[in-house]
Protein backbone atom coordinates (compact mmCIF):
# COMPACT_ATOMS: atom_id res chain seq x y z
CA UNK A 1 0.00 0.00 0.00
CA UNK A 2 1.46 3.31 -0.84
CA UNK A 3 1.96 6.46 1.15
CA UNK A 4 -0.99 8.91 1.89
CA UNK A 5 0.16 11.34 0.11
CA UNK A 6 -2.34 13.94 1.08
CA UNK A 7 -2.37 16.01 4.27
CA UNK A 8 -3.85 15.21 6.95
CA UNK A 9 -6.44 17.73 9.02
CA UNK A 10 -9.24 16.96 11.36
CA UNK A 11 -11.38 16.86 8.86
CA UNK A 12 -9.91 14.65 6.06
CA UNK A 13 -10.73 10.93 6.14
CA UNK A 14 -7.47 8.47 6.00
CA UNK A 15 -8.82 5.75 3.97
CA UNK A 16 -9.54 2.24 5.38
CA UNK A 17 -9.00 3.89 8.68
CA UNK A 18 -12.30 4.55 10.85
CA UNK A 19 -12.58 7.11 12.92
CA UNK A 20 -14.46 6.62 15.80
CA UNK A 21 -16.32 9.19 18.80
CA UNK A 22 -14.66 10.01 21.96
CA UNK A 23 -17.86 8.49 23.30
CA UNK A 24 -17.42 5.56 21.26
CA UNK A 25 -14.00 4.50 22.82
CA UNK A 26 -15.13 5.21 26.29
CA UNK A 27 -17.90 3.20 26.16
CA UNK A 28 -16.48 0.46 24.42
CA UNK A 29 -13.65 -0.03 27.24
CA UNK A 30 -16.51 0.67 29.58
CA UNK A 31 -14.73 3.90 30.71
CA UNK A 32 -11.36 2.81 30.45
CA UNK A 33 -11.69 0.09 32.92
CA UNK A 34 -10.12 -2.82 31.40
CA UNK A 35 -6.19 -2.13 30.90
CA UNK A 36 -4.15 -4.49 29.25
CA UNK A 37 -1.22 -3.01 29.90
CA UNK A 38 0.17 0.33 31.53
CA UNK A 39 3.17 2.08 30.96
CA UNK A 40 5.93 0.97 28.68
CA UNK A 41 7.14 2.24 25.30
CA UNK A 42 3.40 1.83 23.74
CA UNK A 43 1.63 3.36 26.72
CA UNK A 44 -1.71 2.67 28.12
CA UNK A 45 -3.59 -0.09 26.32
CA UNK A 46 -7.21 -0.95 27.07
CA UNK A 47 -9.29 -3.93 25.88
CA UNK A 48 -12.47 -2.63 23.58
CA UNK A 49 -15.71 -4.16 22.59
CA UNK A 50 -17.90 -1.77 20.15
CA UNK A 51 -21.38 -2.14 19.18
CA UNK A 52 -21.19 -3.63 16.20
CA UNK A 53 -19.10 -6.69 17.63
CA UNK A 54 -15.30 -5.32 16.57
CA UNK A 55 -13.13 -6.52 19.38
CA UNK A 56 -9.67 -4.22 19.52
CA UNK A 57 -7.02 -3.24 21.38
CA UNK A 58 -7.36 0.59 22.12
CA UNK A 59 -4.07 3.21 22.71
CA UNK A 60 -4.17 6.51 24.13
CA UNK A 61 -1.91 8.34 21.76
CA UNK A 62 1.65 10.05 22.35
CA UNK A 63 2.10 12.38 25.35
CA UNK A 64 1.69 16.49 25.50
CA UNK A 65 -0.68 18.59 25.33
CA UNK A 66 -2.86 17.65 22.21
CA UNK A 67 -3.61 21.77 21.62
CA UNK A 68 -0.53 22.46 20.48
CA UNK A 69 0.09 22.42 16.48
CA UNK A 70 3.14 20.31 17.30
CA UNK A 71 1.36 17.50 18.90
CA UNK A 72 -1.18 17.65 16.64
CA UNK A 73 1.26 17.19 13.50
CA UNK A 74 2.86 14.48 15.23
CA UNK A 75 -0.46 12.71 15.98
CA UNK A 76 -1.55 13.15 12.45
CA UNK A 77 2.03 12.06 11.22
CA UNK A 78 1.37 8.85 13.59
CA UNK A 79 -1.85 8.08 11.45
CA UNK A 80 -0.29 8.92 8.17
CA UNK A 81 2.12 6.16 8.65
CA UNK A 82 0.25 3.17 10.34
CA UNK A 83 -2.83 3.79 8.28
CA UNK A 84 -0.97 2.67 4.92
CA UNK A 85 0.70 -0.27 6.91
CA UNK A 86 -0.51 -3.73 5.33
CA UNK A 87 1.01 -6.46 5.91
CA UNK A 88 -0.03 -10.17 7.71
CA UNK A 89 2.61 -9.66 10.52
CA UNK A 90 2.06 -5.81 11.45
CA UNK A 91 -0.69 -4.78 13.35
CA UNK A 92 -3.38 -3.21 11.79
CA UNK A 93 -4.61 -0.17 12.56
CA UNK A 94 -8.10 -0.31 12.73
CA UNK A 95 -8.99 3.47 14.03
CA UNK A 96 -8.98 6.91 15.82
CA UNK A 97 -10.21 9.06 17.95
CA UNK A 98 -10.04 12.78 18.22
CA UNK A 99 -10.28 15.54 20.85
CA UNK A 100 -8.99 16.47 23.67
CA UNK A 101 -7.38 12.67 24.48
CA UNK A 102 -6.69 11.10 21.40
CA UNK A 103 -7.04 7.28 20.80
CA UNK A 104 -5.63 4.74 18.16
CA UNK A 105 -7.54 1.20 17.85
CA UNK A 106 -5.71 -1.90 17.06
CA UNK A 107 -6.72 -5.55 16.48
CA UNK A 108 -6.90 -7.24 19.21
CA UNK A 109 -3.60 -9.75 19.87
CA UNK A 110 -5.37 -12.16 21.95
CA UNK A 111 -1.60 -13.72 23.20
CA UNK A 112 -0.25 -10.45 24.08
CA UNK A 113 3.46 -9.95 23.55
CA UNK A 114 5.88 -12.35 23.19
CA UNK A 115 8.18 -11.28 26.11
CA UNK A 116 4.94 -12.59 27.87
CA UNK A 117 4.71 -15.42 26.43
CA UNK A 118 8.49 -16.51 27.07
CA UNK A 119 8.55 -15.29 30.37
CA UNK A 120 5.63 -15.06 32.07
CA UNK A 121 5.86 -18.59 34.65
CA UNK A 122 2.18 -19.21 34.42
CA UNK A 123 2.18 -19.16 30.85
CA UNK A 124 2.52 -22.81 28.54
CA UNK A 125 5.79 -22.19 27.15
CA UNK A 126 5.91 -21.78 23.63
CA UNK A 127 6.78 -24.98 21.43
CA UNK A 128 9.91 -25.39 19.16
CA UNK A 129 7.64 -24.94 16.03
CA UNK A 130 6.15 -21.56 16.96
CA UNK A 131 9.16 -20.32 17.92
CA UNK A 132 11.22 -20.98 14.59
CA UNK A 133 7.88 -19.50 12.93
CA UNK A 134 8.24 -16.64 15.08
CA UNK A 135 11.93 -15.93 13.82
CA UNK A 136 10.26 -16.10 10.23
CA UNK A 137 7.15 -14.03 10.96
CA UNK A 138 9.41 -11.17 12.33
CA UNK A 139 11.97 -11.11 9.68
CA UNK A 140 8.67 -10.96 6.65
CA UNK A 141 7.55 -7.91 9.18
CA UNK A 142 10.68 -6.34 9.05
CA UNK A 143 11.61 -7.03 5.45
CA UNK A 144 8.69 -5.24 4.45
CA UNK A 145 8.94 -2.77 6.66
CA UNK A 146 12.37 -1.61 5.49
CA UNK A 147 12.23 -2.88 2.09
CA UNK A 148 8.70 -2.18 0.84
CA UNK A 149 7.66 0.56 2.11
CA UNK A 150 7.77 3.36 0.35
CA UNK A 151 9.31 5.37 2.27
CA UNK A 152 10.64 3.13 4.27
CA UNK A 153 9.96 2.75 7.82
CA UNK A 154 13.48 3.18 9.75
CA UNK A 155 12.02 4.12 13.13
CA UNK A 156 11.58 1.03 14.54
CA UNK A 157 12.76 -1.18 17.61
CA UNK A 158 13.24 -4.84 17.51
CA UNK A 159 12.72 -6.39 21.00
CA UNK A 160 10.12 -9.55 22.03
CA UNK A 161 7.98 -6.25 23.97
CA UNK A 162 7.24 -5.22 20.51
CA UNK A 163 6.31 -8.43 19.13
CA UNK A 164 2.81 -9.53 19.53
CA UNK A 165 0.79 -12.90 19.07
CA UNK A 166 -2.55 -13.02 17.99
CA UNK A 167 -5.18 -15.98 18.83
CA UNK A 168 -3.18 -18.60 16.84
CA UNK A 169 0.01 -17.79 17.95
CA UNK A 170 0.78 -15.86 14.95
CA UNK A 171 3.43 -13.06 15.76
CA UNK A 172 3.08 -9.05 14.56
CA UNK A 173 5.11 -6.68 14.65
CA UNK A 174 4.13 -3.69 16.90
CA UNK A 175 5.22 -0.39 15.95
CA UNK A 176 5.86 2.19 18.92
CA UNK A 177 5.31 5.75 19.44
CA UNK A 178 6.44 6.30 15.61
CA UNK A 179 7.19 10.41 15.41
CA UNK A 180 9.51 9.99 12.18
CA UNK A 181 8.02 9.00 8.29
CA UNK A 182 10.42 8.28 5.53
CA UNK A 183 13.51 9.04 4.44
CA UNK A 184 16.84 10.22 5.84
CA UNK A 185 16.36 14.40 5.34
CA UNK A 186 19.78 14.58 4.77
CA UNK A 187 21.37 14.50 1.11
CA UNK A 188 24.57 12.36 -0.15
CA UNK A 189 26.75 9.70 1.60
CA UNK A 190 25.86 11.30 4.86
CA UNK A 191 21.88 9.71 4.30
CA UNK A 192 23.21 6.45 2.49
CA UNK A 193 25.84 6.25 5.69
CA UNK A 194 22.68 6.65 7.94
CA UNK A 195 20.32 4.30 6.13
CA UNK A 196 23.08 1.48 6.44
CA UNK A 197 23.69 2.44 10.13
CA UNK A 198 19.77 2.05 10.82
CA UNK A 199 20.03 -1.54 8.69
CA UNK A 200 22.68 -2.87 10.68
CA UNK A 201 21.13 -2.04 14.04
CA UNK A 202 17.95 -3.76 13.33
CA UNK A 203 19.93 -6.67 12.07
CA UNK A 204 21.72 -6.79 15.29
CA UNK A 205 18.58 -6.18 17.55
CA UNK A 206 16.83 -9.18 15.47
CA UNK A 207 20.03 -11.43 16.00
CA UNK A 208 19.52 -10.92 20.13
CA UNK A 209 15.62 -11.50 19.30
CA UNK A 210 16.72 -14.83 18.06
CA UNK A 211 18.94 -15.59 21.15
CA UNK A 212 15.91 -14.71 23.48
CA UNK A 213 13.74 -17.30 21.38
CA UNK A 214 16.06 -19.80 21.79
CA UNK A 215 17.56 -19.46 25.09
CA UNK A 216 14.37 -18.29 27.31
CA UNK A 217 16.60 -15.98 28.55
CA UNK A 218 16.02 -12.50 29.14
CA UNK A 219 18.80 -10.64 26.69
CA UNK A 220 20.18 -8.43 28.92
CA UNK A 221 21.17 -5.66 26.43
CA UNK A 222 23.34 -4.89 23.49
CA UNK A 223 26.73 -6.73 24.78
CA UNK A 224 24.74 -8.90 27.64
CA UNK A 225 25.65 -12.49 28.03
CA UNK A 226 23.72 -14.03 25.23
CA UNK A 227 25.76 -12.17 22.97
CA UNK A 228 29.01 -13.07 24.26
CA UNK A 229 28.29 -16.78 24.47
CA UNK A 230 27.14 -16.66 20.65
CA UNK A 231 30.05 -14.82 19.79
CA UNK A 232 32.61 -17.52 21.58
CA UNK A 233 34.33 -19.69 19.05
CA UNK A 234 33.20 -23.02 21.27
CA UNK A 235 29.33 -21.53 21.24
CA UNK A 236 28.59 -24.95 19.23
CA UNK A 237 29.58 -27.10 22.18
CA UNK A 238 27.29 -25.42 24.67
CA UNK A 239 23.67 -25.17 22.33
CA UNK A 240 22.58 -28.17 24.32
CA UNK A 241 22.84 -26.25 27.07
CA UNK A 242 21.48 -23.32 26.18
CA UNK A 243 18.71 -24.45 25.26
CA UNK A 244 15.17 -22.71 26.84
CA UNK A 245 14.36 -25.80 29.74
CA UNK A 246 10.88 -25.54 28.94
CA UNK A 247 11.47 -27.08 25.78
CA UNK A 248 11.69 -29.79 27.70
CA UNK A 249 14.27 -31.35 24.99
CA UNK A 250 11.80 -31.22 22.54
CA UNK A 251 13.19 -29.47 19.58
CA UNK A 252 15.08 -29.99 16.15
CA UNK A 253 18.65 -29.78 16.50
CA UNK A 254 19.18 -29.09 13.43
CA UNK A 255 16.66 -26.00 13.18
CA UNK A 256 18.50 -24.96 16.75
CA UNK A 257 21.78 -24.85 15.05
CA UNK A 258 20.65 -22.97 11.90
CA UNK A 259 18.75 -20.37 14.19
CA UNK A 260 21.87 -20.18 16.45
CA UNK A 261 24.41 -19.18 13.33
CA UNK A 262 22.04 -16.32 12.09
CA UNK A 263 21.67 -15.45 15.54
CA UNK A 264 25.88 -15.31 15.45
CA UNK A 265 26.01 -13.87 11.96
CA UNK A 266 23.28 -10.80 12.86
CA UNK A 267 24.95 -10.89 16.46
CA UNK A 268 28.77 -10.36 15.05
CA UNK A 269 31.04 -7.66 15.85
CA UNK A 270 32.56 -5.18 12.97
CA UNK A 271 33.33 -2.51 11.10
CA UNK A 272 29.48 -0.82 11.36
CA UNK A 273 28.62 -3.09 8.33
CA UNK A 274 25.68 -5.92 8.72
CA UNK A 275 27.38 -9.54 7.60
CA UNK A 276 23.70 -10.38 6.45
CA UNK A 277 20.50 -8.60 5.56
CA UNK A 278 17.18 -9.39 6.50
CA UNK A 279 15.71 -10.63 3.45
CA UNK A 280 18.87 -12.77 3.65
CA UNK A 281 17.99 -14.05 6.83
CA UNK A 282 14.57 -14.62 5.65
CA UNK A 283 14.92 -16.31 2.54
CA UNK A 284 17.46 -18.96 4.54
CA UNK A 285 14.95 -19.66 7.12
CA UNK A 286 11.93 -20.18 4.61
CA UNK A 287 14.24 -22.51 2.74
CA UNK A 288 15.21 -24.47 6.11
CA UNK A 289 11.69 -24.68 7.32
CA UNK A 290 10.22 -25.63 3.24
CA UNK A 291 12.48 -28.40 3.16
CA UNK A 292 11.58 -29.84 6.24
CA UNK A 293 8.22 -29.99 5.61
CA UNK A 294 8.32 -31.61 2.24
Amino acid sequence: MGCLHQRLGRTRVLPFVRRFKPSEIEAATRGFSTALETGGPRGTAYRARFADGLVATVRRAGGGDPDQEGQEGAFYRELQLLGRLNHRHVVRLRGFSEGHNRFLVFDQMENRSLKECLHDPLRTPLNWRTRLQVAIDVAAALEYLYYFCDPPVFHVTVNSSNVLMDADFVAKFQLSNVSVVGHDSSEGSHAEERIQQRRTELVFQYGVLLLELVTGQSPGGGDGELVRWVQEPGFAGSMQRMVDADLGGTYDAGELRDLVIVARLCTRPGSGTAVVSIPQVLRYLQGKVGDKNR
